[in-house]
């Protein structure tokens, strides 16, 4: 006869209580990487990495991974937080437009005028 396993319910609290934890020492970290003003990845990919596997770990000791989406909802939220402005596309320095425009209009401004030297220059 063969022993059926019974996998114990999600243990939330213990969940919950112990990612604060976790989500805390992210946040201290997070304080300093200026997320508001700039999108800080690359730059905190280690610190990421371990709050990712510290959530994980205590999902699978609490009996919480996979269960509600519990740890989907806790990096949604730290997405949101610190990461919203990654993917928007920011427009570079008035310089930088500048050095690529100016080259265009002063190109279209002369052409006429170098056309008309290049056709009556031998007559």
């Amino acid at each position: 006869m063969a022993a059926k396993f019974v996998v114990p319910p999600c243990d939330q609290h213990m969940f919950a209580s112990n990612v604060d934890n976790c989500l805390s020492d992210f946040n201290k970290s997070m304080e300093t990487s200026g997320y508001q003003d700039r999108c800080p990845w690359p730059a905190v990919k280690r610190v990421y990495n371990k709050v990712k596997h510290c959530v994980d770990h205590w999902a699978k000791a609490s009996w919480c991974r996979g269960n509600g989406f519990l740890v989907d909802e806790i990096f949604l939220e730290v997405h949101h937080t610190y990461f919203s402005i990654c993917g928007q596309v920011q427009d570079p320095p008035p310089t930088t437009l500048i050095l690529l425009i100016a080259p265009v209009i002063i190109v279209t401004l002369f052409l006429p005028f170098l056309c008309v030297n290049l056709t009556t220059w031998n007559t």
